[in-house]
């Protein structure tokens, strides 16, 4: 009896996506459990596999819209590979083909980037396959050149490279590719939260000499101790916290004529994939130390950019941190992730003059920003709320004795 290939439930919020890509021919024998298709929604990107082995036959085209429980494949089980024949009569098996050849462009692209070779990495991916995730983890784990200044090695999570858009046909001036439904609904947002909300952006600036002082200091020890680096964001997140708690007015959102205030601390960190921006929810950071939130960020991060990431996993965040600093940027106003009334951006570290004790010194100083709902949120609050933030980040003791 022929096996169906239907699309999984991903959750009650999601009815239909995208049958982006077979990852199997048409026809082609699989094997139980074998990632067969990938599915994008307008939330999250996943994978079907195969519930037994046979001969595959679609019934849904790469690129169809499909609905939960669709059947889109079946699978003939009389038709799966027949039992090796005895060593005698078998052909030669052809040569296992070297580890790197198997591997997706994005991990080759990235082996050529950095150096880093993939046959040398552990690959978490079916069948030890070594992913994108595997070669960021296996890249930020090299050796760092010591001669360069603390804000060049960001301990963070790097950012995904960049989609790769299709080659265009010779001659051609234009090419036209469909939005995913990620990439739409990311669009959607956006303009929603601009037309809902009265949305206004206040700035500081934070000297991030003792912050990077101390990662200097403690890194090898840290590192050592906790299997992880010590990086940035994990003294934003718990500088973010101490701030809520000052000023919970911001750890709030609006539902129609209520005010909904929030007494836990789950912190959203965007990451950039090459499908997009997402953001998944670190939970619970003001009982979580600096080592636990670095660990989830990781974490995180990993699942978003192999396309692992779950609906739990992007829920009840009540504010968010993105770090547009990564590619460079000096200063931005990010827009807030909806429903929540504010969202902190970082920038890029740059060492610049600044007067400090009547003296002109060159200090590493980051431009922040609070992009906030005035529905919610007032001016001195939102400028309360940064304030503390900048003390936090320029007094990390703060963080750590709660003052």
């Amino acid at each position: 009896m022929a096996i169906e290939v239907k699309i999984p439930p991903m959750g009650e919020s999601i009815s239909s996506g995208i049958l982006a890509k077979w990852h199997v021919e048409n026809g082609a024998i699989v094997k139980k459990d074998q990632v067969l298709f990938e599915l994008e929604t307008d939330k999250i990107t996943s994978e079907g596999t195969a519930e037994g082995a046979g001969k595959i036959t679609f019934s849904v085209e790469a690129g169809t819209e499909v609905k939960i429980g669709q059947v889109v494949a079946s699978i003939d089980p009389s038709a799966a590979a027949p039992a090796a024949a005895p060593a005698a009569a078998a052909a030669p098996a052809a040569p296992a083909p070297a580890k790197h050849d198997a591997q997706s462009p994005a991990v080759r692209r990235l082996a050529a980037e950095t150096g880093v070779d993939p046959a040398t990495v552990s690959g978490s991916g079916k069948a030890g396959r070594v992913t994108k995730g595997d070669m960021l983890a296996a890249t930020d784990a090299k050796p760092v050149d010591e001669a360069k200044p603390a804000e060049e090695k960001p301990a963070e999570s790097k950012p995904a490279p960049a989609a790769t858009a299709p080659a265009p046909a010779s001659g051609e001036r234009q090419t036209r590719v469909k939005m995913t439904k990620l990439r739409q609904t990311i669009a959607n947002r956006l303009v929603q939260a601009q037309h809902q909300a009265a949305m206004l952006t206040t700035f500081n600036e934070a000297d991030m000499s003792a912050i990077m002082g101390m990662r200097a200091k403690y890194q090898d020890e840290f590192t050592k101790k906790n299997g992880v680096k010590l990086g940035f964001m994990s003294f934003f997140v718990k500088a973010v916290v101490n701030a809520l708690k000052e000023v919970p007015a911001i750890n709030a959102q609006l539902d129609g004529d209520h005010i909904v205030l929030n007494h836990y601390f789950d912190i959203g960190v965007a990451v950039s994939t090459d499908k997009g921006l997402i953001v998944p929810v670190i939970r619970d950071c003001d009982q979580k130390s600096m080592a636990d939130i670095e660990r989830d960020i990781a974490a995180a991060a990993k699942k978003a950019r192999d396309g692992k990431l779950t609906l739990p996993d992007l829920e009840g965040g009540v504010f968010t941190i993105t770090n547009g600093g990564v590619f460079g940027s000096l200063l931005a106003t990010p827009i807030i992730n909806a429903p929540q009334s504010a969202i902190l951006g970082m920038h890029a570290i740059k060492e610049r003059p600044i007067a400090l004790d009547g003296e002109v010194v060159i200090r590493p100083m980051m431009y922040v920003a609070l992009s906030y709902d005035h529905r919610l949120v007032d001016g001195k609050e939102s400028v309360t709320f940064l304030v503390a933030v900048k003390n936090a980040l320029e007094d990390p003791a703060r963080l750590i004795l709660g003052a």
